[in-house]
């Protein structure tokens, strides 16, 4: 399962609302890159797909296609401040990079 924090939520439905997305399924992905790091991608898609695993966190709808559910299972995705900055930032027990910071 993924999760999103009220934080995030809130986030992307202003999002939404800005790009006139309202109620469009956010979708996930994430590839492994030549270094074992994981690259990320999120946008609001409506277009289904054979096999996408689809739930809901904080009200939001979540796509994610099948190559990247084991990769993304047990994310939670936030919207912090970093250095000023806010950002949506992924939470990712399976990313080897973050498993390395622990």
């Amino acid at each position: 399962m993924i999760t999103l924090t009220p934080e995030a939520a809130q986030q992307i439905r202003e999002s939404a609302k800005q790009g006139n997305m309202q109620g469009m399924p956010l979708r996930l992905a994430v590839t492994r890159l030549e270094n074992g790091e994981f690259h990320y991608a999120l946008g609001f898609d409506d277009t289904s797909r054979d096999g996408d695993n689809r739930f809901q966190s904080e009200g939001i709808e979540i796509v994610v296609a099948p190559q990247s559910m084991d990769m993304l299972t047990g994310t939670v995705i936030d919207y912090v401040e970093i250095d000023g900055n806010k950002e949506i930032i992924f939470i990712n027990p399976n990313d080897p990079a973050q498993q390395q910071n622990t």
